[in-house]
């Protein structure tokens, strides 16, 4: 079964429907995890007698129903038999969600390059509905130039070319998200900094600029400049992005990456504190309609 249905897995709600053989297992374990979770739950069954059930423990469970690990089809049709699903239409929508929580994404080719913490963000990316982010000291890896890619990408990175240059194609492959014929709305904040900060040269810097320009005319994209005249602001901190999985039933993931990691606060109100941040970033930050303007005046200034 290439394209299973949210609107199945989710208890017949209706949602917009997936090709997971294009995007990836992320989405299909959370899908398949928070409806476990909700079946255990409305039969009253602990974590810790579940985990019993399919030889494993408490913490097992809570890992399956995050949705952070792949799924064993033999776990999952344990755990529907107790908690007394019986309909075959469900276990068997269910069964193949599992199966396809372990089917590799695209960038599998990438596994030299791709840390296990960056294989999650990457499945989330590549299905959601909408991608909020701010970036304090580069422009967003989805609205990089090749060239600027690969300056970032080279970095404090003692790799050789080999691998930096699988590094930026990945990053190109990413961005293919925009092209789609459904593509998310990606809505961004980038601070005055990162345009100021010349990568590669004026030339290259140049370049990147004007396909910011470019992209911002997109419909599905929206671009904020966060000017240093703003002052102070929530996210000075750092860059945090949030992502929003398809169908409406799966909570909004925060995404904070790190020199050598990511990390995915997933307390709802953490989640929460997150969503008002970036709500006020984008009061404090220029309006849209600006954005051109002032990539034209850095562009001059260069």
């Amino acid at each position: 079964m290439g394209v299973v249905s949210h609107e199945r897995a989710l208890g017949g709600r209706s949602a917009r429907r997936v090709d997971f053989q294009q995007t990836g297992p992320t989405v299909p374990r959370m899908i398949l995890g928070t409806r476990l979770r909700q079946l255990r739950e409305a039969r009253g069954i602990t974590g810790t007698d579940a985990g019993e059930r399919i030889r494993g423990s408490h913490s097992k469970i809570s890992r399956l129903e995050s949705g952070r690990t792949g799924f064993k089809t033999r776990d999952v049709a344990d755990l529907l038999t107790l908690y007394g699903v019986t309909d075959e239409a469900e276990r068997a929508t269910l069964i193949a969600l599992a199966r396809q929580s372990n089917t590799a994404g695209w960038w599998h080719v990438y596994y030299d390059v791709v840390p296990a913490w960056l294989n999650v963000y990457l499945g989330l990316e590549q299905t959601a509905v909408v991608i909020r982010g701010y970036e304090l000291q580069f422009v967003p890896g989805l609205l990089q130039t090749e060239e600027y890619a690969r300056v970032v990408t080279r970095l404090g990175n003692e790799e050789d070319e080999e691998r930096i240059e699988r590094r930026v194609r990945l990053r190109m492959g990413r961005r293919r998200i925009l092209e789609r014929e459904r593509p998310p709305h990606l809505w961004v904040v980038i601070d005055e900094a990162a345009l100021r900060r010349t990568m590669g040269g004026p030339a290259l810097m140049r370049r990147q600029l004007d396909h910011l320009m470019e992209v911002s005319e997109l419909p599905h994209v929206t671009i904020q400049v966060v000017p240093f005249a703003a002052g102070g602001h929530a996210a000075i901190a750092g860059p945090v992005t949030i992502l929003r999985p398809p169908g409406g039933e799966l909570p909004d993931v925060v995404y904070l990456e790190q020199m050598t990691g990511g990390v995915y606060p997933d307390k709802p109100a953490e989640i929460e504190q997150y969503r008002h941040v970036m709500n006020r970033l984008v009061v404090d930050a220029e309006p849209p309609t600006a954005t051109r303007d002032f990539l034209y005046r850095v562009l001059r200034e260069l």
